[in-house]
């Protein structure tokens, strides 16, 4: 590990990864070896999760050649020198800042989307001008496999270089000093990675997760609501970041939404077979999922298959918040609802809860958006919509609290990677006495006009 760091940080020193056509070189060769590799992308992840080419693609794939895209068509613009106003005490100077690279980066990708969320940060710190040492999960085996042999041998290990492992390689990563760390993951991980990165104050981005919300009024479309919140929430088996953790419905139409709701799942067809669903990661967080079916609260599914580590789409009804389903993130297929009365009354119980990563608002009030945006942090959402903020790469994507820290995607994504130098420029032909000794009351008198006290 030691030997990896210091060749990629004395390759950072020589200045090379600050031009612009080397880092566009860069990202131009990861978008041709991932296009270049598709069917063993797509082989490598339906190994580790029955996740279908036509998933693989939508939720993985295609966001990361957009990545890809937005970078290399903006990248000269994030990186130039900008110029801001001077003040008048500074007169005559310029004024810039001038984006610069952070040096060696560590990766820390997620499971859950083993390609977007191992490379996305990548496309990022590369874009950025940084080296990067990019530890993929272990637990899909095979896309950590895939990831590995795909930029191991096509990349030199002085820019870009993939670590395999688990906790001991992640343990002897962390003991190193980066430049910069980005951890995707569990808040319990996340913790631990922020301490380690503390030793050398090191900054981290860290994206976690949280019980995200969904917020169902009386005046909302229940039959679109229904239709964008099942797809949401069941994509990816549910192992999804910003999936709606559970649902607040209004009581007057909790009836009406639930018959949608099942509607929605039936129509699906949920099925290995259709290549529309996944099985879950593993045998322990099978385990952890089955022990929140409560049995008399189950609407509809429940069905499970260890064997096959298959859980049903599953909806829970007459939840509270004392239930086992509301006392963790769920990250799985199982969708609590519950009924309120009064908005007023079920609010501040949401608002008890840590921040999360993500909201959802179904609602066709303006008032009701307002508040709900106004009233309650967590780190992005949308409004009749679930999920699909993360598609639009001008949002900057991140939690708040034990959601997260920072965010990325675009340009914020370049911004994360990078340290903006603050320069005043100034000239020798002229300067001012004001600041010089000796001080008088006249100098004073213009001091404090100057700087408007």
């Amino acid at each position: 590990m030691e030997q990896i760091i210091a060749r990629q940080r004395t390759f950072f020193n020589t200045q090379a990864t600050k031009d612009l056509k080397f880092r566009i070189t860069q990202l131009e060769k990861l978008e041709r070896i991932l296009k270049n590799n598709i069917p063993a992308l797509d082989d490598a992840i339906f190994k580790d999760f029955k996740k279908s080419a036509f998933e693989n693609y939508l939720t993985e794939l295609a966001l990361l050649f957009h990545d890809i895209k937005d970078a290399k068509n903006n990248l000269r613009r994030w990186s130039r020198k900008r110029k801001v106003s001077t003040n008048i005490t500074n007169f005559p100077a310029s004024s810039y800042i001038i984006p610069e690279p952070l040096g060696v980066c560590l990766v820390m990708g997620a499971w859950n989307y083993p390609y977007q969320l191992s490379f996305a940060p990548v496309i990022a710190a590369i874009a950025a001008g940084n080296t990067v040492v990019l530890k993929p999960s272990e637990l899909p085996s095979n896309t950590s496999a895939i990831i590995a042999k795909l930029v191991n041998e096509n990349f030199d290990p002085k820019v870009f270089k993939v670590v395999e492992g688990g906790i001991p390689e992640t343990t002897e990563l962390l003991e190193q000093k980066f430049d910069k760390i980005f951890f995707t993951g569990s808040t319990k991980v996340g913790t631990i990675v922020y301490k380690a990165a503390a030793k050398y104050l090191t900054p981290v981005t860290l994206e976690l997760g949280g019980k995200s919300p969904a917020f169902i009024l009386k005046d909302a479309n229940l039959k679109m609501a229904a239709k964008r919140l099942i797809w949401a929430k069941y994509l990816n088996a549910g192992q999804t970041c910003i999936a709606p953790d559970y649902v607040l419905v209004d009581n007057n139409v909790a009836s009406k939404f639930l018959e949608y709701c099942k509607a929605e799942i039936l129509k699906a067809d949920y099925s290995f077979d259709n290549g529309n669903f996944l099985q879950i990661i593993n045998d322990s967080n099978f385990d952890r999922l089955t022990r929140m079916l409560d049995i008399s609260k189950i609407y509809h599914g429940g069905k499970t298959d260890k064997a096959d580590r298959y859980i049903e789409p599953t909806i829970l009804n007459n939840v509270s918040f004392n239930d086992a389903c509301m006392q963790e993130e769920i990250f799985g297929p199982i969708l609590p609802i519950i009924a309120y009365d009064n908005l007023d009354d079920v609010f501040p119980k949401v608002r008890a809860l840590s921040k999360p990563l993500s909201c959802y608002i179904f609602t066709s009030s303006s008032k009701t958006k307002k508040r709900l945006m106004n009233e309650f942090s967590f780190g992005g959402g949308a409004i009749n919509d679930a999920v699909m903020h993360i598609s639009n790469s001008n949002l900057p994507f991140g939690g708040v609290g034990d959601s997260g820290i920072g965010n990325y995607h675009g340009e914020a994504g370049f911004k994360a990677f990078s340290h903006y130098k603050s320069i005043l420029d100034k000239p020798t032909w002229l300067e001012l006495p004001l600041k010089y000794s000796p001080y008088s009351k006249g100098k004073l008198s213009l001091l404090k006009r100057l700087m408007n006290f």
